[in-house]
C-alpha cells in the first residue's frame, strides 16, 4: 500500500478515536464550534470521511482522464459558500442524519467501515479513478488527499467544540494537509500574502485562511 494511502488510514483511525471520545457523546446534542452544526451533526460529517470512501469505490471505474486537485478545488461549489448556500444547507443535512442514531451508532458504523476500507485501499489498483459528486474523476489517491483535509481540519473543530486537545497528526498525515492548504489560501491571497504571513510579521496579512 503506497504512502497516501497509509497515511489515510493513519487519519482515519485518530478521527475514529476522537469520535469515540466520551466528550463527544455527552455534548453531542450542544452547538458545536461551526456555526449551524450541532456537535452530533459536526461529529457526523467527520465520520463521513471514512463512510463515504467504500461508497465511492463501489461505484464504476469512470472513463476519461483525472482531474488534477488544484482544477478540482477550482470546481468544488462549497470553498467559498456561504452559511446558507444550497451546498452548506445540504453538509449539514448529511451531517445530521448520520448523527441521528446516536454516538454509540455512528462510532460502530464508522469503525466496521474502516475495517473494510483498509482492505479495499489495499487491494485497489495504483491508477484508480473515482467520481466525486460534481461528476468529474479524481485518482484514487488525490481523493483520499482531500479527506486527510477534511479530517484534519474537521478533528480539529470536534476538539474545540468539546473542549479537548486537537489530535497531533504525524508528518505523513499533516503535510500533504499544509502543502494544499498552502496552495489553496495562495489562490485566494496571493502567493505574496501567503510568504509574508509564514516569513514575515510585520508586514504579514490579517487573513490568509484557504477557504
Amino acid at each position: 500500500m503506497n504512502e497516501t494511502r497509509t497515511a489515510y488510514l493513519t487519519a482515519a483511525r485518530s478521527a475514529l478515536a476522537l469520535l469515540g471520545e466520551p466528550a463527544v457523546a455527552r455534548r453531542w446534542a450542544e452547538p458545536s464550534a461551526l456555526a449551524e452544526f450541532r456537535v452530533g451533526g459536526l461529529a457526523g460529517h467527520l465520520a463521513a470521511q471514512i463512510l463515504r470512501v467504500p461508497t465511492m469505490l463501489d461505484q464504476p471505474v469512470p472513463a476519461g482522464a483525472p482531474v488534477g486537485l488544484a482544477e478540482h478545488f477550482g470546481r468544488v461549489p462549497w470553498l467559498d459558500a456561504g452559511l446558507d448556500d444550497e451546498v452548506s444547507v445540504v453538509v449539514r443535512r448529511i451531517g445530521g442524519e448520520l448523527a441521528g442514531p446516536g454516538p454509540a451508532a455512528l462510532l460502530s458504523r464508522a469503525g466496521e467501515t474502516l475495517e473494510k476500507v483498509a482492505g479495499v485501499l489495499a487491494e485497489a489498483p495504483v491508477d484508480r479513478l473515482v467520481v466525486v459528486p460534481g461528476g468529474w474523476s479524481l485518482t484514487l489517491d488525490d481523493f483520499l488527499v482531500t479527506r486527510l483535509l477534511e479530517i484534519a481540519v474537521h478533528s480539529d473543530d470536534l476538539a474545540v467544540s468539546v473542549g479537548l486537545d486537537t489530535p497531533e497528526l504525524p508528518a505523513e498525515v499533516i503535510d500533504p494537509v499544509f502543502t494544499l492548504l498552502a496552495r489553496l489560501s495562495a489562490r485566494r491571497h496571493g502567493q505574496p500574502a501567503v510568504l509574508r504571513a509564514l516569513s514575515r510579521s510585520e508586514r504579514a496579512p490579517a487573513d490568509i485562511t484557504a477557504f
